[in-house]
């Protein structure tokens, strides 16, 4: 199997990478199910990239349905070390303008409907989720956005709800006064459960609006977030390819070693099914 160290997750309006060569296509199966959508591992100049589109091809999978667990395990097959991933976001500020891109450092959870977490099922573990992202991966993408010319945020809060509904004028003031600056669907659980399997994630956020706190603009509708999503699309996939070619070490970042010391199950407990099933992620710190 081909082995892939930089996997990318594309959100609402990039489901291919273009330029990738020497592609082949894994329609995998792991211990929670399968992923949203085969992954398409090739290069992209001396970097593999798997790529997995989010909501499957032809978007057909809401953002409570989505298979987040199968997701990152089946990077994890592939030999992914690190994750950028794409979200589609309404901006809480009005300096983060629609079109413009955030790389969040922050989140806040809102979600109620999903699994968020690999542990469970008679095997506990508790991760540090302080610092939600990778630092170092976060940079290199501020960085290479800045290369690219659109306009980006280094640092932001990123609320994450539910929906698929978008929110209410008083739930969008809500999050205001909390002092977050963006708010989209999907972030989560795949950033806990990339820290759960050791994986460094980062996100690109693109502002696809202003939410609906703001009554001087249109209302928040698919058409809108479309139209500047195209724009985006294409700033995305540059970043990506200069971000790919300056992957950082992980020698010195904490997302390698982030289950260590965070089991705290009697191993003497610890059922064979689930340990068989969170092996490739945990299995070292069994021994």
């Amino acid at each position: 199997m081909k082995s892939a160290r930089l996997g990318v997750i594309g959100g609402t309006g990039l489901y291919q990478i273009e330029g990738l060569t020497d592609i082949d296509v894994f329609d995998l199966t792991t211990p929670f199910g399968k992923p949203s959508d085969a992954i398409a591992a090739g290069r992209l100049g001396p970097t593999t990239i798997a790529f997995l589109p989010r909501h499957g091809k032809g978007h057909h999978i809401l953002p409570s349905e989505l298979p987040s667990r199968a997701n990152i395990y089946a990077l994890k097959m592939l030999g992914v070390e690190y994750i950028i991933a794409i979200n589609a976001v309404g901006s809480l500020k009005e300096n983060i303008r629609p079109g413009e891109i955030v790389i969040p450092d922050q989140y806040i959870d809102k979600t109620t409907r999903r699994i968020n977490s690999f542990f469970g099922e008679g095997l506990v573990a508790h991760i540090n989720f302080s610092e939600p992202v990778c630092p170092s991966l976060s940079g290199v993408l501020y960085e290479a956005a800045l290369e690219v010319g659109v306009q980006a945020h280094q640092r932001g809060t990123y609320v994450v709800m539910e929906g698929p509904a978008f929110s209410t004028r008083a739930e969008s003031l809500l999050h205001r006064s909390w002092g977050a600056d963006i708010i989209g669907m999907t972030a989560l659980p795949e950033a806990k459960l990339a820290r759960e399997a050791e994986i460094c994630y980062s996100t690109i956020a693109c502002v696809t609006d202003y939410d609906s706190w703001r009554e001087s603009t249109e209302s928040v509708s698919v058409e809108l977030i479309l139209k500047i999503l195209k724009q985006n699309a294409h700033f995305s996939r540059e970043i990506i390819k200069i971000a790919s070619n300056r992957i950082p070490s992980r020698d010195n970042c904490g997302c390698a070693q982030a289950l260590k010391n965070t089991i705290v199950t009697d191993p003497s407990l610890i059922n064979s099914r689930k340990k068989m099933e969170v092996q490739l992620i945990a299995g070292k710190y069994f021994e």
